[in-house]
């Protein structure tokens, strides 16, 4: 049934992917795409690579509607312009650093703990593993410790040389007919140049697209590092590799300066792999067959490229930190350092980052950023968790912080509130990049879209608090390591209205995106690990919810058969629990997969909405989406397993302990 809700998500992406295709410049798509179109879109969003065409901040600045996918809820993910997005996240990142360093200057903060690698420089094998990985002695919360620390540290990957070959000539647009360069098997680095869009099936061709296959040769434990760099024409390059089966199983867009690519791949197993170079296009980024050069969906972006290709065991440096269950840990690393990966104690991955999105902290929030990669993760239980920094060669510089939960700061017994408006709201939206002051309707004003009256409003009000409740409190307490967890739930209709209070957070329940000006179901104002905001406000919109049709309306799967007031009342207490999760430190969770979470990013909406295997509401086989482990949303650069449940129950601790 899993599985089912993970193709219904994918679907949904592709019936939605229709009204952001309407012609634009060549990358652009059909408006109806073509069954095959419709795969390659499918195929290429799987990979982690957009589908509609990129901007720069300038030409966004005309679109004020768009809304941040990272704490947004959204119609439709595959319209999210990702190269946009990361370059928002790398500016306002960095801003947010410096003032954050300027904050920690005027509170003369005081000074971390210096560690420096105990691995000499060209060495291997010392900290390489989780099991080995150096202990920052002296790091922590407690009282006799430093709870900031610097890592000073050297990678020193194998040294190879480079050589540099003649272009390959076409046909190489499959497997079977890959350029061999002996990329690993007697070359363990080589530059080359090419064009994407000069072979036989480029756009002077017959049209279906221009790929280019290099072959490697790759032993298990190799770093492969693959950079596609396009200083002249107009190709927007696009970089993959394929296993000796066809299987995709790394891909990059964007990764280097500007649109350039840069893929780093860590080979697990060893073999023959494929690199393949394309232009990014809609749906015709990738063959529908890899081992056919004419199965392409259409060309992409064209123009010639340089291509560096590397092949080397690298240096892997581990650190570890004992935390006790609670902490919430932040990274960020420059120099060298690329790539920030956290294990918990078992050596699972719960944070893997190639990026610093840490612009979408609350204010408040202690929690480093500034860096080539940021990460942050709330100690589930106590333990020896470890950091593992990767990149190229040369020094790095890690900053490592750890606090408690913001909560635990107040006074004791201090219980977070999340207040429920039902009745509409006027409300600066500005606090969610939409225009300013709105007003938004109650929830009143759509019970008849769902075929619903007046007189069934309180109904679908206690539904929807009940779901909450569930969702939280009841899941918290049961299932959550937070032995000192609380939360109160109060609501617009039986309590006075507590936002501005201390400790009271607000969703507000209602409105549409004209309304608010934001183009999303749902937005939450932060993602803040360890709930260090305490009186921030979501928005939940109902008027997609409340549509005719669509993937994300509820009546799609309203039926003779269903329950309304039960569905509508699962559904819309299961969106609010998403946006409440934001607030209290959860990112999104991958929807295309086989693993229900409440932090599912849009695209799985009869899941979320609790849509069982009959694909009708408010029936006998409805599923309770829940919050618990699951992988993070790969679309939005982040990986490893993400604990929803218990980064949302550390960030409910009650108030100081006795």
């Amino acid at each position: 049934m899993r599985k089912r809700l993970a193709s219904i998500a994918v679907a949904g992406l592709i019936a939605g992917s229709a009204a952001v295709l309407a012609p634009a410049p060549a990358s652009a798509a059909p408006a109806t795409p073509s069954k095959d179109l419709a795969a390659g879109i499918k195929r290429q969003l799987a990979a982690g690579v957009q589908v509609v065409p990129k901007q720069t901040a300038a030409a966004k600045a005309a679109a004020p509607r768009t809304a941040n996918p990272y704490t947004a809820l959204l119609p439709d993910s595959s319209r999210v312009d990702k190269y946009y997005w990361s370059e928002q996240a790398r500016i306002r990142s960095a801003t947010r650093a410096q003032q954050k360093k300027a904050q920690n200057t005027r509170a003369a903060a005081p000074s971390p703990l210096l560690h420096d690698e105990a691995e000499p420089r060209g060495f291997f094998g010392s900290n390489d593993t989780h099991a080995t990985a150096e202990l920052i002695k002296g790091f922590g919360t407690g009282k006799t410790v430093n709870n900031r620390a610097r890592v000073l540290g050297q990678l020193s990957p194998e040294a190879v040389s480079s050589s540099s070959v003649s272009p390959a000539t076409e046909d190489d647009g499959a497997i079977p007919i890959a350029a061999d360069f002996g990329v690993g098997a007697g070359r363990k680095a080589i530059t080359t140049t090419g064009t994407v869009g000069d072979g036989p099936h480029g756009s002077a061709g017959d049209d279906t697209g221009d790929f280019d296959f290099v072959k490697i040769t790759a032993s298990a434990g190799q770093q492969l590092v693959a950079a596609v760099d396009t200083p002249t024409g107009s190709l927007d390059p696009v970089v993959g590799l394929y296993d000796a089966a066809g299987e995709l199983v790394a891909t990059d867009d964007d990764g280097g300066p500007g649109l350039d690519s840069l893929l780093d791949f860590s080979v697990t197993t060893s073999g023959t792999y494929y690199l393949i170079v394309s232009g990014f296009g809609v749906g015709t980024v990738f063959p529908a067959d890899p081992f056919d050069s004419g199965s392409g969906l259409g060309s992409g972006s064209e123009g010639p490229y340089n291509l560096g290709v590397r092949l080397a065991f690298p240096d892997r440096d581990f650190f570890a930190v004992d935390l006790a269950a609670g902490d919430v840990l932040g990274g960020s690393v420059t120099g060298v350092g690329t790539r920030l990966t956290v294990r918990d104690p078992s050596g699972r991955i719960v944070f893997g980052s190639e990026q610093d999105a840490s612009f979408i902290y609350a204010p408040s929030s202690p929690l480093p950023g500034g860096g080539n990669a940021v990460v942050s993760q709330v100690a589930a239980t106590a333990g020896r968790y470890s950091v593992e920094v990767g990149g190229t060669a040369g020094n790095y510089d890690i900053t490592l912080e750890a606090y408690r939960p913001g909560p635990e700061a107040q006074e004791q017994g201090t219980v977070q509130t999340l207040f429920l408006d039902f009745d509409g709201a006027r409300i600066n939206t500005a606090i969610f990049g939409g225009p300013g002051v709105r007003q938004l309707s109650p929830l009143a004003g759509f019970l008849g879209r769902w075929g619903l009256t007046a007189a069934d409003e309180g109904k679908v009000i206690d539904a929807v608090i009940a779901a909450v409740k569930e969702n939280t409190i009841t899941d918290m307490k049961a299932r959550g390591t937070d032995p000192r967890f609380g939360l109160k739930i109060l609501n617009s209709r039986d309590n006075p209205d507590a936002f501005g209070q201390p400790n009271v957070h607000r969703i507000v329940v209602g409105g549409t995106i004209d309304e608010s000006g934001i183009d999303t179901i749902g937005i939450a104002q932060f993602i803040d690990p360890g709930n260090y905001a305490a009186e921030d406000s979501a928005i939940v919109l109902l008027d997609i919810l409340s549509d005719p049709s669509g993937p994300a309306s509820l009546n799609t799967y309203i039926t003779p058969a269903s329950n309304k007031i039960k569905f509508v009342g699962r559904a819309l207490g299961n969106v609010i629990t998403h946006e409440a999760g934001h607030l209290y430190g959860n990112f999104h969770t991958d929807p295309l997969n086989s693993t229900p979470n409440l932090m599912d990013a849009g695209g799985a909406f009869p899941g979320l909405f609790g849509v069982g295997p009959d694909n009708v509401g408010g029936t006998a086989d409805d599923v309770d989406y829940d919050f618990g482990h699951d992988e993070f949303y790969p679309a939005e650069g982040l990986t490893g397993t993400e604990d929803t449940l218990n980064t949302a129950a550390w960030g409910l601790v009650k108030g100081k302990a006795k």
